[in-house]
């Protein structure tokens, strides 16, 4: 079953990286303040997402982005399109 990373960008330029198996159901649940990660930075704004073959490979991806917290990689991907499995 395919799976998707994303980020948001918040209304202070906060973002915010995530993954799901149902990209339009994980951010209605966003917008609606269900994420207490997310609640104080709406309204969000979906600024990128990638699909992958499976949820597990999507959390590998969403772990490693999160570990590495630099903005400027962030803003690439964003930028670019893409996330680099090599980043």
């Amino acid at each position: 079953m395919k799976a998707f990373v994303y980020i948001l960008k918040g209304k202070n330029g906060r973002f915010y990286i995530g993954s799901t198996n149902n990209l339009e159901r994980r951010l209605k649940e966003h917008q609606q303040g269900k994420s207490k990660y997310t609640r104080k930075l709406r309204p969000l704004k979906l600024v990128f997402y990638q699909e992958f073959p499976d949820l597990k490979v999507a959390r590998r991806i969403e772990y490693r982005l999160k570990k590495l917290a630099r903005r400027d990689i962030i803003k690439r991907i964003i930028e670019d399109g893409v996330i680099k499995l090599g980043l």
